[in-house]
């Protein structure tokens, strides 16, 4: 089991930046693991730090000033390889949600499968939740997803999105696909026993 997505209020680090693919989410030379632990540690490794390791003050990451559970990226964040590691580095380093107006569709189903909401939203959103981190990093958003909404609490503006049901209920019980096969249990037993 997993942690339960129900409704969630936040304060966002924003990525104004456009066509963000999985390698530069998380580097290739870091996928030699199998376990998804350590891979938060690397997330943007190469935005976050030059070749000594030392932090780029620049990056957004590394900005004190911006905290949260939720990234807010630009237009068609995951796109590339298939790499399910890039959504491993995105919940592994603590978001709980990534806002855009267009994900990768793999990139989308690897997040929903590691627990992480997608949200798409549209240019106009995107561009005005934009704004309103940047004029004060203390703005949050409200993630509620039984109502499958998203409000800048900014300007009050609310806009609504789409999850496929299954992963919606998984995410709203703390599942993975295994978890939800272990809930429908007697409802399977009882199907094989009846037929």
């Amino acid at each position: 089991m997993r942690e339960k997505f129900e409704k969630l209020t936040s304060t966002c680090i924003p990525l104004p930046i456009e066509n963000v693919d999985t390698d530069q989410i998380i580097p290739a030379r870091f996928l030699k693991a199998t376990t998804r632990e350590g891979f938060g540690d690397n997330l943007f490794r190469d935005w976050r730090y030059d070749k000594n390791g030392n932090k780029i003050e620049s990056f957004v990451l590394n900005n004190p000033k911006y905290s949260g559970t939720v990234l807010v990226a630009g237009k068609n964040f995951g796109s590339g390889s298939s790499r399910e590691h890039a959504a491993w580095a995105v919940a592994g380093y603590g978001f709980r949600a990534v806002v855009s107006s267009f994900f990768a569709d793999i990139f989308k189903n690897n997040a929903l499968n590691n627990c992480v909401l997608p949200v798409v939203v549209s240019e106009e959103f995107l561009g005005e939740l934009f704004k309103s981190i940047d004029e004060n990093p203390a703005n949050t958003v409200t993630i509620d997803l039984p109502e499958q909404t998203i409000t800048n609490n900014a300007t009050g503006r609310k806009e609504s999105f789409d999850i496929n049901p299954y992963k919606k209920n998984c995410l709203l019980n703390g599942y993975d696909d295994i978890d939800y096969l272990l809930s429908r249990k007697s409802d399977i037993e009882a199907w094989e026993k009846n037929r």
